[in-house]
C-alpha cells in the first residue's frame, strides 16, 4: 500500500497570454475548476499507475464541509483511493488560484484552509502499518509531517519526502531534523538549490552539486527534478542515475510534479530500483502536461506502459 499524507485542493484555473507582473492586471475569458492539492494529486498520480487497483493507496487528509469538500472527496474515491482516513472540519477546503500561460507555464497561490488542519493522529497506525511507502509533501503543516514521517520510520515504511512548496525553514538543525526521517527527497532545482542552502552547504546556481551536497550530508538519497532536463537521482555515495524526460508539446504543466512524485512511489512500493522508477515516473510527467489540469491528463498504467514501450 501507499499512503499519502497531504493537502486536498481545489484548484481555480485561468488562462492568460502572460502571467501578471506584480501590480498587474491580466485578463483571462474564463476561470474553470479542477482538483487539485499536492496530496491529493499525488495519490492520484499513484492509484492511476497501479496495477488495476492491485496496490491499494490511502490519503489522509483534510478537507471543508463544503460543497468542494465532498467533490474532492468523491473525485479521490472514483480514482479508487482508500479516504477513510480524510477528516471533514469547520475549515474551508483549501484551494489554489492558477494562472496559466501561453507556453504552458503557471503561477500558483494555495489558500490552505482545512489543509492546516490536518494531523499526525488522523492517519491511523492501523492504516499506516499496511503502508510500502509514505509520501510527504510541504502544505500541511511542518510538525505533523515529521511526526507521521516518525511513526513511518518505526514501522520500516519508506518515507518520500517532496519538499515543495519550500516551507520557511532557516535552521540546519530542523533540516537535519527532516531529512533524518527521509529515504527519498524530491526536490526541483530551485527546492534543492534552497535546502542546500539551509543545511549550509550552498551551490551557487548549480543543482546537481546541491543534490550532492544534501545527499551526502543527511544520508537520503536526493532526487531533482529538472522540468525538460529529465531529472536526477544522487545517492548518499555520490552515485549518479539521469532519466530523461519525452520531448512534447505542454499544453499545461500544473501537476507534472506530483505525477513525478505519485508514479515514483508506485514504482519503490512496487520494489523497482529508483532509476528505474525515475524513468517511468518522468514518462508518466511528461504525459501529464498534454491535458490542462492537475489531475485530467495523469495516465493510466495501460498508457503509461504503452508510451514507454514506444519511446
Amino acid at each position: 500500500m501507499i499512503v499519502i499524507f497531504g493537502s486536498i485542493n481545489m484548484d481555480l484555473v485561468a488562462r492568460v497570454q502572460r502571467i501578471a507582473r506584480p501590480g498587474e492586471t491580466v485578463l483571462s475569458r474564463r476561470a474553470d475548476s479542477f482538483f487539485g492539492g499536492k496530496g491529493s494529486n499525488q495519490a492520484v498520480a499513484a492509484a492511476r499507475v497501479s496495477h488495476g487497483g492491485r496496490m491499494r493507496v490511502a490519503m489522509a487528509g483534510a478537507v471543508g464541509n463544503d460543497p468542494f469538500g465532498m467533490a474532492c472527496l468523491k473525485n479521490l474515491e472514483e480514482n479508487g483511493i482508500d479516504v477513510s482516513a480524510i477528516r471533514v472540519t469547520d475549515e474551508p477546503t483549501g484551494c489554489a488560484f492558477i494562472t496559466v500561460d501561453e507556453a504552458g507555464e503557471n503561477a500558483i497561490t494555495v489558500a490552505s484552509g482545512a489543509n492546516m488542519a490536518l494531523r499526525s493522529a488522523d492517519l491511523p497506525d492501523s492504516l499506516l502499518s499496511k503502508a510500502a511507502v509514505l509520501v510527504l509533501q510541504m502544505e500541511v503543516p511542518i510538525a505533523e509531517n515529521l511526526e507521521v514521517a516518525a511513526r513511518a520510520r518505526r514501522a520500516g515504511v519508506k518515507v518520500v519526502w517532496n519538499f515543495a512548496p519550500v516551507p520557511p525553514i532557516k535552521e540546519r538543525s530542523a533540516m537535519a531534523e527532516l531529512l533524518a526521517v527521509t529515504d527519498v527527497l524530491v526536490v526541483n532545482e530551485h527546492e534543492a538549490l534552497a535546502v542546500a542552502d539551509i543545511a549550509g552547504t550552498p551551490a551557487g546556481e548549480d543543482y546537481l552539486k546541491a543534490g550532492s551536497a544534501i545527499s551526502s550530508s543527511f544520508g537520503s538519497i536526493c532526487i531533482v527534478t529538472a522540468g525538460s532536463r529529465g531529472a536526477y537521482a544522487i545517492a548518499p555515495d555520490g552515485t549518479q542515475a539521469h532519466a530523461t524526460a519525452r520531448p512534447i508539446v505542454p499544453v499545461d504543466t500544473t501537476g507534472a510534479g506530483d505525477t513525478f512524485v505519485g508514479v515514483l512511489a508506485n514504482g519503490i512500493a512496487e520494489g523497482l530500483e529508483v532509476g528505474r522508477a525515475m524513468e517511468r515516473a518522468c514518462a508518466a510527467a511528461s504525459l501529464s502536461c498534454l491535458t490542462a489540469g492537475a489531475q485530467a491528463g495523469m495516465p493510466k498504467r495501460q498508457v503509461l506502459d504503452q508510451h514507454l514501450s514506444q519511446a
